[in-house]
């Protein structure tokens, strides 16, 4: 028996794994014990605490470029379309994407995934990151990378919330809905936005996929198909819940993971533009 420490969140598509109902004579995941992974992916990419894990896109592509030893397997656990996390408080008056250019955006940290994808959002849109003031509360999981000089920490003890209410900053990019009347989308109609951009992209936005360490899909190559084929019964366990929205495999995420290296690239997160097929070792390369 093989025992692996695991990171990985209890979704739709994990859970019958998550929840002990799949099992393998081969394999042990012994999970991490957090309330969020991603408080835990800074131990993924700085310790290398973990065998396999739930990793963000983006967090896994700098990884990459600095020469972390991890491999990606083709299986999103979380994806979700961006636009209704851009928020403002709408009692200030409206605010347009359009008006960002000069303003102060509050975000947990530069490199987040969610962020990524609303800051290439909006430069669709022709916001110029240069020209936006970015309040962070965060370091980048990637100790290496340097945040750049648009960049301010937010002062000990603020919030995003309070932040934006007070008039500190003048919108903010949350990483779920904040339940006040006040705090709006930046984004009049997120839901069509998102459509449009699927539209235009022909991709979804990734956040999260898993990631083995290079050492165990080199050394057991059969431990790692083993856990893919976990993770292939589990989501086929979750039904249509886990259908559109947690594509497996290489080709049905190349074009969603293209767009998201585009994305990355052009923030200066990473030196170059990754081609698909490097991201996957010679063992996950091959998962079906």
């Amino acid at each position: 028996m093989i025992r692996l420490r695991a990171l990985l969140g209890d979704y739709p598509v994990t859970h019958a794994l998550r929840s002990g109902a799949l099992a393998s004579p081969l394999l042990r995941l012994d999970f991490a014990d957090v309330a969020r992974p991603s408080s835990a992916f800074k131990r993924v990419v700085r310790a290398m605490e973990f065998d396999v894990a739930e990793l963000a896109i983006v967090t896994f592509l700098m990884a990459k470029a600095y020469g972390k030893p991890l491999a990606l397997l083709p299986a999103v656990v979380f994806a979700r379309f961006q636009h209704p996390y851009l928020v403002h408080d709408a009692s200030r008056g409206v605010l347009r994407a359009e008006d960002l250019n000069g303003r102060r955006i509050g975000i947990r940290s530069w490199t987040v995934t969610t962020v990524v994808w609303l800051r290439g959002i909006l430069a669709e849109h022709g916001v110029d990151p240069a020209r936006v003031t970015w309040v962070t509360f965060e370091e980048p999981h990637v100790a290496d990378f340097v945040d750049p000089p648009s960049v301010q920490r937010a002062a000990q003890g603020k919030t995003l919330v309070d932040m934006l209410l007070a008039g500190e900053i003048d919108a903010a990019i949350v990483g779920e809905p904040v339940d006040d009347p006040r705090i709006r989308p930046v984004f009049p109609d997120p839901e069509a936005a998102a459509r449009r951009w699927g539209g235009t992209h022909g991709a979804i936005q990734i956040n999260h996929m898993v990631v083995v360490k290079e050492s165990l899909a080199s050394d057991r190559p059969d431990a790692v198909r083993e856990l893919w084929r976990l993770l292939v019964e589990s989501k086929r366990a979750a039904g249509s819940a886990a259908a559109d929205a947690t594509p497996f495999g290489v080709e049905a995420n190349r074009r969603n993971l293209e767009v998201a290296i585009d994305y990355v690239a052009r923030q200066g997160l990473i030196p170059r533009r990754f081609g698909v097929d490097e991201l996957f070792d010679d063992t996950t390369r091959r998962l079906r």
